[in-house]
């Protein structure tokens, strides 16, 4: 018995055990790899293997990349600070200075801006020289290659699988807040507790970002697989953006009910309406997530949709009948929830355009190497250094040679 519950603790955290088993091991290897190629290259190699592993592939090449970039603006600049200042507080500042510039130019995100300054002030330590220094860059860029190919380990899963963990998580997790409001509904609910729902509902929406993130990386991952694997990464993808749509109207039906409540609430009857038709929402979404998990690639299967928008129209039908009653303003917050299971019910059938035809952000910048790909900068830098030319010259130029 002793031994099952200790067992079930490594089993618990076997996650967590694994990213440390790959950070050790990617260290290890860097440690070797660049012992062997510069003589104590070993500890720049190591330091930079352990700071860019990370559970994903996609961050591991961003930061990689960007630490290496980075380093080497830090270390360029470091070297020139020296030749005029000499060795002190000012190149050390500088050194800094440069680092986290070209992190923020890069749109690294918050762990690998400070991994910057810390590999360059590393690759410019003691007994610093440009042959030192350039030996060091040398094995900044080792650690980094280990890391990247050893961050696919990190995780248990692949990154698609990680995408149906979320999604399927994030679905549940709605399907649970639109149970928790329709029984608060049906049995008369206080503010306090609307004012709970609010605050889960937020937390919700703070995942968005998060998923999203995990489902490009699951794009770009599939990429370099058969077709067949990019197809379903789509597929993923469409699912991805539906459960975005859920959550945001789940967090607008959880302000509503609190707006709701706030002005006086509504008759027990409409009330009790809503609580139903949450309640067969949050069913719907259930099944979906349970259907989702088992075939996250089948084709869309929600027949309680369907099931959600009569009762929608229904409730609809209710409220506009009862408006004589009912204060304008508490039957557009009714009318409202109901939109919000109406769109719940469209995201789950992938049907409306607004999911399919509309083009969704790839991810905040802060989550890309860099925000402008290099060809647009050379092209605003070349426009921007062409307008400081003379106009005469300038007109010189094209009338001979445009």
């Amino acid at each position: 018995m002793r031994f099952n519950r200790l067992a079930q603790q490594f089993v618990l955290r076997w996650y967590w055990i694994q990213q440390v088993l790959v950070t050790s091991i990617a260290a290890a290897v860097a440690w070797q790899i660049g012992d062997k190629a510069f003589t104590n290259g070993g500890l720049v190699a190591a330091v930079v293997a352990s700071l860019t592993v990370r559970s994903s592939l996609h961050k591991s090449t961003r930061e990689g990349v960007g630490q290496i970039v980075g380093s080497s603006v830090g270390a360029g600049a470091a070297l020139l600070s020296l030749h005029y200042f000499g060795s002190g507080i000012v190149t050390v500042g500088i050194t800094v200075l440069f680092s986290l510039v070209a992190a923020r130019a890069l749109h690294l995100g918050e762990v690998a801006t400070i991994n910057v300054p810390v590999t360059a002030l590393i690759v410019l330590g003691p007994g610093l020289s440009e042959t030192t220094a350039s030996k060091r860059l040398v094995s900044t860029l080792i650690g980094a290659a280990i890391a990247i190919v050893l961050s696919t380990f990190a995780h248990p899963k692949t990154p698609a699988g990680r995408t149906i963990d979320r999604v399927s998580s994030l679905t549940d997790r709605c399907a649970g807040l639109l149970a928790q409001m329709a029984e608060g509904l049906i049995d008369g609910y206080s503010l306090e507790e609307a004012g709970r729902w609010l605050a889960r509902a937020r937390l919700l929406a703070e995942e968005i970002p998060s998923i999203r993130n995990q489902v490009i990386e699951a794009r770009t991952f599939a990429k370099w697989l058969p077709a067949s694997r990019s197809a379903n990464a789509e597929k993923l993808y469409l699912r991805t953006i539906a459960v975005e749509h859920m959550i945001v109207q789940t967090r607008a039906t959880s302000r509503i009910l609190y707006d709701l409540k706030l002005h006086g609430g509504v008759k027990a009857e409409l009330a009790q309406g809503i609580g139903e038709l949450l309640s067969i929402a949050s069913y719907a979404l259930t099944v979906s997530a349970e259907d989702f998990r088992f075939d996250p690639y089948g084709g869309v299967k929600d027949p309680l949709t369907s099931e959600i928008r009569n009762a929608a129209d229904a409730l609809a039908a209710i409220a506009l009948a009862d408006h004589d009653e009912i204060a304008s303003g508490q039957i557009a917050r009714v009318m409202g929830a109901i939109s919000s299971t109406i769109i719940i019910a469209d995201s789950l059938d992938q049907i409306s355009p607004a999911i399919r035809k509309v083009p969704t952000p790839q991810g905040p910048l802060s989550q890309q190497v860099l925000a402008v790909s290099p060809i647009e900068q050379a092209r605003t830098w070349q426009n921007r250094l062409y307008r400081l030319i003379p106009s005469q010259i300038r007109d010189y130029f094209e009338r001979t040679f445009i």
